[in-house]
């Protein structure tokens, strides 16, 4: 095996005590170093995270994207796979990283993986293809504020064996608090790029992605659990247009009014 098929997993936690150990240990099999950047924990992410022999470094939570980048800088190695604290490695996919690291060096510079997640209590129908390793001295992450990843066409790369298993409900609280947070980053993002508001989007995209969530998702299939999957994201899309328009609003109340003021007209 050639240094340059030397592996590193990052991961980035905050508060995730009752997930970091299954995520680490997943990764263990083919990992050759794992660095655990650390948002600023106050319960025992970071201690666990030590006890299972992982590199741990203090960050003050700069955003997705940058602790990511911080964490990718940190590792030692060129290759880099990343996992959320809630995410799990399967035997399979384990598998395929195993394999990977024996065969020769090509021109590929990242692979996708098929991550799966669950929902009250089920997994779903159908997953999302997802850019996950990555050589850093080719491919940097992209900057920005939610859904961050590398800078790579996933449907450009190979995908590998196996699944990776998102462990992300919590709760429904835990939910809408968690869409409710990457709503105001959606938003903020297209503000930012000077994206505008689109009545026409606001009042069609949101029954599109039902539609598209219940059918073409096959969440339909999945009871109770697929049709809330399927009305949180037309809850998704309605959220991000509208809090786009209220960015807009705020910033023309922002604008103060210039007021001319005719100087008088006085007798010669």
């Amino acid at each position: 095996m050639t240094d340059s098929k030397r592996l590193s997993v990052v991961i980035i936690t905050q508060n995730e005590e009752e997930k970091i150990e299954q995520a680490i240990l997943s990764c263990r099999p083919f990992a050759d170093d794992i660095v655990v950047v650390d948002g600023g924990s106050t319960d025992g992410t970071v201690l666990i995270a030590k006890r299972l022999g992982c590199s741990v470094y203090l960050n003050p939570w700069p955003g997705y994207a940058k602790q990511r980048i911080f964490g990718a800088d940190q590792a030692p190695s060129n290759w880099i796979f990343f996992i959320d604290s809630d995410e799990e490695v399967s035997e399979e996919l384990q598998k395929s990283l195993l394999g990977w690291k024996n065969e020769p060096e090509n021109e590929v510079k990242a692979y996708t993986v098929y991550r799966i997640g669950d929902f009250l209590g089920k997994w779903m129908p159908k997953g999302e293809h997802l850019v996950r390793l990555y050589k850093k001295d080719e491919v940097r992450m992209k900057d920005v504020l939610v859904h961050e990843g590398p800078d790579v066409d996933p449907a450009a790369v190979p995908c590998l064996d196996g699944t990776l298993w998102h462990h992300g409900y919590r709760s429904i609280q835990d939910h809408v608090q968690r869409f409710n947070k990457y709503t105001d980053l959606e938003a903020r993002k297209d503000y930012d790029r000077r994206k505008s508001f689109s009545l026409m989007r606001l009042l069609f995209r949101p029954p599109a992605k039902l539609i598209y969530t219940l059918f073409v998702r096959k969440m339909i299939t999945k009871g109770i659990a697929g049709f809330s999957v399927a009305f949180f994201w037309m809850y998704y899309e309605f959220l991000k247009e509208i809090k786009l328009y209220e960015l807009y609003g705020r910033e023309k109340k922002r604008e103060k009014p210039v007021y001319v003021i005719e100087s008088e007209k006085r007798p010669v």
